[in-house]
C-alpha cells in the first residue's frame, strides 16, 4: 500500500483517526481526496466503516476501523535458548503469543527455519486463509546493520556474523521483512507505554545486556550500534575477559550469563536468568549481592548517558528486571552521580510493556514497512 492510501491506513491502524474528518485533518488532504481513498480502502477490504464516531459538532461521523481481513504480521523475539512468537493484527494488537525452546547456537539456518516453521503452524491454526500475511519481523540478541539487516560481530551467536537474515527469510516469504536488535525492538514496544514521554532509554537485562534509545518518539538506530552499552568498560579491582575479546566490559560483570557463571563458581548452579530472580526472592545472599553489584555497575554506565542524553525515562526490562535490588541499585547510582538537572524529572522504573515488548515493537516498526 503506497502513498496517501498507506498513510491514511496507518493513521487508522495506530488509533489516531477514526473518521474521514480525522483523516483529512491529520493528513492535510482535501476531504474529497480522503473520501476517494477511503472508498478504495473499503473496496480492498482493508478498512471497515461502522456505527458512529465522536462528534466534533453536527452529525456524528461513521467510525472507521481496520477490517478483520486486513491482514496479520508474524513477529519473533529470539533469545539464547528460546524464541517468543506472535501474530499481530495491523494495529499491533497480539492475536496469539507463544514461546518455544530454540537454541541460537544451532546457527542461523536451523534457527530461522525453526522460526519460519513455527510461523506457518500458527498461521494455519489461528488465521483464516482469507486473511493475508503482511510482513515478517524478528529480533536477534546482537547488533544488526540497519542497511543490510545482517547480524554484525555478535557475542554468543556462533555462525551468525554477517549472515543475511532478511535475505534468507525472503527466500520463503515474498513480503516486507524486518530484522532488528532485540533491545531496539523492546525500546520501540516500551515507548508505546509512555505516550507522554518522548525520550527514553530502555535497558534489557537478561542473559546479555542491551539498551534501546528512543529520541523524540522514534527509535534511534545510528549505524546499528546505538545504545549498545554491553561493551562499555567498567572499573574493577580484578580483570575479566569479555566474549568480545576486550577486558572488563559491562556484560562480563553484570549480564545474566556472568551472574550465572559466578553463582556456579560459588556452588549454586542455575540454568537460566529467571533462576537468579528466584534466588533473590528467596533471600539467598550470594545472588542478592551479585544482582545488587550488577545494578550498580549498570547504573554507573547509565550515569554518563543520562547526563549526555537527558532522557525522560530509563525503563529496565528483561528477565533480570524482576529482581527488585537490580533496579534499586541502578536508580541509586544514577541519582548519586548525575547532575540534578538531568534527574529532576527523570523516572527510572521497571519496563511497562512486559514480556511482549519486543513483539509489540516489531509490530510497530513492521507496520510502517508493510504499509509503504
Amino acid at each position: 500500500m503506497q502513498g496517501a492510501q498507506g498513510d491514511l491506513l496507518r493513521l487508522v491502524a495506530i488509533g489516531k483517526a477514526e473518521s474521514r474528518a480525522d483523516l483529512a485533518r491529520l493528513s492535510g488532504l482535501a476531504a474529497s481526496s480522503v473520501s476517494l481513498r477511503v472508498e478504495e480502502l473499503l473496496d480492498a477490504g482493508l478498512l471497515a466503516e461502522e456505527g458512529s464516531g465522536t462528534s466534533r459538532g453536527g452529525r456524528r461521523p461513521r467510525r472507521l476501523r481496520l477490517s478483520d481481513t486486513a491482514g496479520v504480521l508474524a513477529v519473533a523475539d529470539l533469545g539464547a535458548h528460546h524464541v517468543r512468537l506472535g501474530l499481530l493484527d495491523l494495529s499491533g494488537a497480539p492475536l496469539v503469543v507463544e514461546e518455544r525452546p530454540c537454541e541460537i547456537a544451532d546457527g542461523p539456518r536451523a534457527t530461522l527455519d525453526r522460526i519460519a516453521g513455527a510461523f506457518d503452524e500458527l498461521l494455519a491454526e489461528h488465521v483464516p486463509a482469507t486473511v493475508p500475511l503482511r510482513g515478517i519481523g524478528t529480533g536477534v540478541p546482537g547488533p544488526v546493520d540497519p542497511l543490510t539487516q545482517r547480524v554484525v560481530t555478535p557475542s554468543r551467536m556462533p555462525g551468525w556474523n554477517d549472515f543475511p537474515v532478511a535475505e534468507y527469510l525472503a527466500t520463503r516469504y515474498d513480503l516486507p521483512i524486518l530484522v532488528e536488535n532485540d533491545a531496539n525492538l523492546m525500546a520501540a514496544g516500551e515507548a508505546r507505554c509512555w505516550p507522554d514521554r518522548r525520550n527514553l532509554m530502555v535497558v534489557k537485562a537478561g542473559t546479555g545486556i542491551g539498551c534501546g534509545v528512543v529520541v523524540n518518539g522514534r527509535l534511534h538506530r545510528g549505524r546499528g550500534a546505538a545504545g549498545d552499552i554491553s561493551h562499555v568498560r567498567v572499573r574493577s579491582d580484578s580483570s575479566v575477559l569479555c566474549a568480545c575479546g576486550h577486558p572488563d566490559c559491562l556484560e562480563a560483570y553484570a549480564s545474566g550469563a556472568a551472574l550465572m557463571a559466578a553463582l556456579s563458581e560459588a556452588g549454586i548452579p542455575v540454568t537460566r536468568t529467571g533462576d537468579i530472580v528466584g534466588l533473590v526472592n528467596d533471600a539467598i545472599p550470594e545472588a542478592t549481592s551479585l544482582v545488587r553489584n550488577a545494578g550498580r555497575r549498570i547504573g554507573e554506565v547509565l550515569t554518563v548517558l543520562v547526563n549526555f542524553f537527558n532522557p525522560d525515562v530509563v525503563a529496565v526490562g528483561g528477565s533480570l528486571s524482576a529482581a527488585e535490588p537490580l533496579i534499586t541499585s541502578i536508580r541509586a547510582a544514577v541519582w548519586e552521580r548525575c547532575l540534578p538537572l538531568a534527574t529532576r524529572d527523570l523516572e527510572v522504573a521497571p519496563a511497562r510493556a512486559g514480556r511482549d515488548a519486543a513483539l509489540l515493537g516489531a509490530g510497530a516498526l513492521l507496520l510502517e514497512a508493510a504499509l509503504t
